[in-house]
């Protein structure tokens, strides 16, 4: 019984978000597909049998299928939930069946459908931290320097108690949040921080040192850290113009922040065994909820970002990779070949196939898996 309320605790708040999210991502494609006219023919949460649906009165199958880890929308002519064209059912259809057909509308019209659902994963995270700034507060800590650890990156370059960093590097540092998610993603990276100090202001180069954090999945992941303490986190209430701003600029530092990881892979900086699968985004997700609901919530405003942002990358079965499939139609008057696209389709699935499995492998390395097996027996 402990192992089923255990594994409960996991599951069922990994579901709900993701569930909430999927939906937000294909409610963006399925809302504009209608302003355009489009037939829209399945609207999936999951994928595989489904366990329950209806009919609405437009002739969409709603459904909720057994896998859920994502979702689909399939619109009239397309071949699977990958949209890809159904060749005999477009070359069958009459004048009527084309202009509700998603292949037979214009490249603006479908370049727009696609972009539709990472759209509504920004807009629907950016309205969940509005939400949180406005009614619970944003953590807002003054970036001054409280203690310096020694030994620390800190104080080898000098910092002392009662600096206020104004800059890192090019950053403007108005929060000791902002400069905590700075220095993580710079390990061994010299950064040089623009301070106040009494009545001047001086410029200090420091180089974090790459340290072993808990990451909250039984294991530890490598971060930049400089040893400095501040004072006990801080929450502000904004009002609703300056929380919807506020909320802009989170949801695009956690895409600046993204990026930045990735980059730092490609340059030999960073090891990517720091992605989360399935099982990691589990296990966080359940540890949050026993935490926080409202850390929950967070949650999965920041995964909305980030899986709004992976279905932008130009990979064939992803949504950028149906936008860059346009932007080459757009270029050459006409689209590509159909054995092109079935090539890039393979392409895609066999990269996207390969992120999932090496994102797992990470998760039951940090896990690790069988501690935690062991855990939900307890």
């Amino acid at each position: 019984m402990d192992f089923i309320t255990n594994l409960a605790g996991y599951v069922i708040p990994f579901v709900i978000v993701l569930t909430i999210i999927v939906f937000v991502h294909e409610l963006g494609h399925y809302w504009v597909a209608r302003r355009c006219g489009v037939r829209v023919e399945v609207f999936s949460i999951g994928f595989g049998p489904e366990l329950f649906g209806w009919n609405d009165r437009h002739g969409t199958r709603w459904k909720v299928s057994a896998i859920p880890l994502g979702g689909f929308v399939k619109f009239f002519g397309d071949a699977d939930a990958s949209s890809g064209a159904d060749d005999a059912a477009i070359a069958a259809m009459s004048d009527a069946d084309k202009k509700v057909s998603f292949h037979h509308q214009r490249l603006p019209a479908r370049s727009a459908i696609v972009v539709a659902g990472p759209v509504a994963n920004f807009i629907f995270a950016i309205l969940v931290y509005a939400a949180l700034f406005s009614l619970v507060g944003q953590p807002f800590t003054p970036p001054v320097v409280g203690s310096v650890v020694e030994g620390g990156a800190a104080a080898a370059a000098g910092l002392k108690p009662g600096d206020r960093i104004l800059r890192a590097d090019d950053t403007t540092i108005e929060r000791f949040e902002d400069l905590r998610a700075y220095v993580a993603l710079r390990a061994e990276t010299p950064i040089q921080f623009h301070i106040r100090r009494d009545d001047r202001e001086i410029d200090v180069t420091v180089v974090p040192k790459r340290v072993d954090v808990p990451d909250g999945m039984g294991g530890s992941q490598r971060v930049g850290q400089i040893g400095i303490r501040t004072a006990n986190v801080e929450f502000v209430r904004r009002d609703p113009v300056t929380a919807v701003v506020q909320a802009g600029h989170e949801t695009w530092q956690v895409v600046a922040n993204t990026f930045t990881y990735l980059s730092r892979i490609v340059q030999g900086r960073e090891s990517g065994d720091q992605l989360s699968g399935p099982l990691g985004i589990a296990k966080m997700s359940g540890d949050v909820a026993r935490a926080s609901w409202l850390g929950l919530v967070s949650l999965m405003a920041t995964l909305s970002v980030a899986i709004g942002l992976i279905n932008l990358f130009p990979v064939p079965m992803l949504d950028g990779g149906h936008l860059l499939f346009y932007g080459i139609e757009a270029l050459r008057g006409r689209p590509l070949g159909e054995r092109a696209q079935e090539y890039g389709f393979r392409i895609g699935f066999a990269l996207v196939l390969s992120l999932f499995l090496f994102a797992t492998w990470n998760d039951l390395n940090r896990l690790p898996i069988f501690n935690f097996l062991t855990g939900l027996f307890s």
